[in-house]
């Protein structure tokens, strides 16, 4: 089950982000900013997070996405689970909520670590490489 994570339980969790955990819960929570978790059937246990930040263009660095603002592309900028398979699980169910609650969002991009590991995570569910910069590489959903 999908929700949207409050401040506590954002503040709780993101010393397990294995990309970004010096991002302050307040930036992930606050204006422009998402944070998603996709809990089990009985809400007992989260399996996956992702954090999502709204911008006009795509961000080429963590810098850069950090003062982006805008309503039309969402950055998965981090994501991380617990359980196999709900990684890819909460990437498409958050896209699929951002399009029925976002209408102004066109594109679903990430900023994702220079790493075989997301490169082969983004690759394997259908994304497409956009560019690979110095400190960041970004894959585009078609969604």
């Amino acid at each position: 089950m999908l929700q949207k994570l409050d401040i506590k339980t954002i503040e709780a969790i993101i010393k397990d982000d294995p990309v970004r955990p010096h991002i302050p819960a307040e930036w992930r929570n606050g204006s422009g900013s998402e944070v998603y978790g996709l809990w089990d059937e009985d809400f007992t246990r989260i399996c996956a997070v992702v954090c999502v930040h709204y911008t006009n263009t795509v961000p080429t660095s963590e810098l850069e996405m950090l003062h982006a603002t805008g309503d039309s592309i969402a950055v998965f900028y981090t994501v991380w689970s617990y359980a196999k398979g709900s990684g890819r699980e909460i990437i498409f169910s958050v896209a699929d909520h951002i399009k029925q609650t976002r209408p102004t969002v066109k594109r679903y991009v990430t900023l994702s670590p220079l790493t075989d590991m997301a490169e082969q995570f983004h690759l394997r569910n259908g994304a497409t490489l956009v560019g690979r910069y110095d400190t960041a590489q970004n894959f585009e959903y078609e969604i």
